[in-house]
């Protein structure tokens, strides 16, 4: 490339480029600095439409993690942004950011978006969002980012000033963080030095990492001495949108740009000296598309770019356009002999993109362009499976008005109604039906779409099936029914439709489980529930010999155990190795169900076929609250199993905490013990 190209793409962008410059290097509480960065957004991003204000409220928070000294700040261009353009967000995009950007603010009616968007803080609240630290001036982590030097000094001098604390927070690039990582974050110079000089503080990895964001050179340099740059510093120095740090790396330590990182953090400096090193035209071809700037991805396409270049991903020019739903570039590129059937290293080709992105405007803009209906990417699945899967309706319906095919299946033998009935898509089942959907079609585990309805309780879809002659009775390849798969996702109103029209309820699987089985193996309660109600065995055997009640104390399903006690579950019942339930749940750990089943009668002495008695297997699995349980409720501690009392097995195999408890219990103790 020359310096004139070069140059001229620089000149061009020159606005976009400082825009972002400016936010992504804000430095400043002054409020007159502030307002005249917004207006810079403002007028070179929004107003250009480079940007929608949705999209540069998320570009805030993707940015604040790198910044966070600047928190209030960025706060108030955010609120600027929003109190000025009152964008709509929906729940996709205000769970892009946390609320810690917007919790205080009110749309354009008054309605605050706390309330307005009260689910989302709670789907947050398990992330670390406190800004105690950042509040707080009397805090070491306030010091740190101030570098007062003086109060830090005399923090760390206290009594009981801990050197080697973190601070674990979810606002940082990285969740913990020590106290020297923290230092090179902020740039923050007297502070990092106290902390090697009179601490020895550890300088790591992420200490050099930090320092390409703090951007103090002196921190740099300590941090070079100790450890060498990676890739995330060169992630960092381009996301500090500092162009001597990138080309530092470059040049002293051979690392390469990555792309990604250029258009993710929107440096297209950084891109144009990769251009200029590499001299990839066809990869910032590509990526250029993910900056969305218009007149770029032209400007690289008539110096020479290959229209159907792809990244080291398979991403294509047109994946980016698609992904950024960049219609004029989707047209620009089509109109220039795109390969419309292009895949990428998944196999999916445009029309399954568009497909996972439900948008039919450019799905019937590719089709009309000559995109295959019945593409298959790498896992088999064509458009019209992406479209059931994504409970999509009208594209759905767009795909089979263009041929797709009904009943092709994927490399795991579903078909669209297969993805249709997991996904609870009623609507989209019944247009697939309606085009000759085959209803007992099976998968490569022989589920039929009926089997699918119960993992995610899709009712509707389920009762829509059986209207249509789904085989209530279907067996996958293990004969398990759908009523099977609905104990075993405590399905109970798709088990109450499968038993209204005559699902066999006692039915074996090959491991002879029936679905009451299943219910107390995942602790299914209201399905059991409804099972026992309907007529089932309650003490009907599998394969083994366990019943219900046996599967249930291996799985601590108390409450289920509860309901099988209460309907006549026999509670001494033994499986073909002689286990009671009693057996099992010793040797599981299942302490709520082994007291259960003691307080209903189960004997605690009764021997397995290898003579063993539930105090044997506990201590065996080294259980030591269990044992204790069972020798507090009269397990006989002398009891023998291959000639052995439970005090020599404990011995023998240094099980010292179950050795002390039975020496507690009285276990006699022998000199050959000893």
């Amino acid at each position: 490339m020359t310096e004139v190209f070069l140059s001229e793409l620089m000149n061009m962008f020159k606005d976009y480029e400082d825009a972002y410059h400016a936010l992504y290097q804000l430095n400043t509480y002054n409020q007159d600095e502030i307002n005249k960065i917004y207006h810079i957004i403002k007028n070179s991003l929004i107003e250009t439409k480079s940007l929608s204000p949705t999209q540069t409220l998320k570009t805030i928070w993707g940015i604040l993690p790198y910044n966070m000294k600047y928190f209030k700040s960025y706060k108030e261009i955010f609120k600027k942004i929003y109190d000025d353009y009152h964008p709509i967000l929906s729940q996709i995009d205000i769970q892009d950011i946390s609320y810690v950007l917007w919790s205080d603010l009110t749309d354009e009616h008054g309605i605050s978006l706390s309330e307005k968007f009260n689910f989302q803080i709670i789907t947050q609240k398990n992330k670390n969002y406190s800004l105690d630290f950042l509040e707080y001036n009397n805090n070491i982590y306030r010091l740190i980012v101030d570098d007062d030097i003086k109060s830090f000094i005399f923090f760390v001098e206290r009594e009981g000033f801990i050197p080697k604390q973190v601070l674990d927070s979810d606002l940082y690039p990285s969740e913990s963080n020590s106290l020297l990582e923290l230092c090179c974050y902020y740039g923050s110079v007297n502070c990092f030095k106290i902390l090697i000089t009179k601490f020895h503080s550890e300088i790591t990895q992420k200490c050099l990492q930090y320092s390409f964001l703090g951007g103090n050179a002196d921190i740099m340099n300590e941090c070079l001495k100790e450890q060498d740059p990676d890739d995330t510093c060169m992630e960092y120095a381009i996301i500090s949108h500092n162009i001597d740090f990138v080309s530092f790396l470059i040049n002293e330590f051979e690392l390469e740009i990555n792309l990604t990182s250029c258009t993710k953090f929107h440096n297209f400096q950084a891109l144009i000296v990769y251009l200029d090193q590499t001299k990839d035209i066809n990869g910032c071809f590509v990526h250029s598309l993910l900056l969305d700037l218009s007149p770029i991805y032209q400007y690289f396409f008539w110096s020479g770019a290959d229209i159907n270049a792809h990244d080291e991903k398979g991403t294509t020019a047109l994946q980016a356009a698609i992904y950024m739903n960049n219609t004029d570039a989707i047209e620009f590129l089509i109109s220039n002999g795109v390969e419309i059937n292009a895949k990428d290293n998944a196999g999916n080709t445009y029309l399954h993109l568009v497909a996972f992105r439900k948008n039919i405007n450019l799905a019937k803009f590719l089709i009309s362009h000559g995109a295959e209906i019945n593409a298959k990417n790498n896992d088999r699945s064509t458009p019209l499976h992406v479209a059931a899967f994504q409970n999509c309706l009208d594209l759905s319906e767009l795909f089979i008005l263009h041929g797709a095919e009904i009943n092709a299946k994927n490399v795991d033998g579903w078909t669209a109604l297969h993805a249709a009935a997991y996904q609870n898509g009623k609507e989209t089942a019944e247009l697939l039906i309606s085009h000759g959907a085959e209803i007992n079609s099976k998968n490569n585990d022989g589920s039929t779409p009926l089997h699918l309805t119960a993992y995610q309780k899709s009712t509707e879809t389920a009762e829509l099936l059986i209207l249509h002659n789904a085989d209530i009775n279907a067996e996958d390849n293990s004969k398990r029914l759908p009523l099977h798969y609905a104990a075993t996702y405590n399905s109970k109103n798709i088990g109450k439709l499968l038993i209204s029209y005559g699902s066999k309820i006692n039915a074996n699987s090959i491991e002879g489980y029936t679905p009451l089985h299943l219910a107390a193996m995942l602790d299914s309660k209201d399905m059991a529930k409804l099972l026992i109600l309907h007529g089932a065995e309650i003490n009907t055997k599998c394969c083994n010999g366990h019943t219900a009640l046996h599967i249930a104390a291996e799985n601590n399903s108390i409450e289920t155990s509860k309901l099988l006690i209460l309907h006549g579950a026999e509670i001494n019942a033994k499986g073909n190795d002689g286990y009671t339930a009693l057996h099992v749940a010793a040797e599981n750990n299942s302490i709520e169900t082994a007291e259960l089943l003691i307080l209903n009668g189960a004997e605690i002495n009764i021997i397995n076929k290898n003579g063993q008695i539930p105090l044997h297997l506990s201590i065996i699995k080294n259980n030591i609250n269990m044992s204790n349980i069972l020798i507090s409720h009269g397990a006989d501690i002398n009891a023998k199993m291959d000639d052995e009392t439970p005090f020599n097995f404990a011995v023998n195999n240094k099980l010292n905490d179950i050795v002390e408890l039975l020496i507690s219990h009285g276990a006699p103790i022998s000199f050959n013990d000893v």
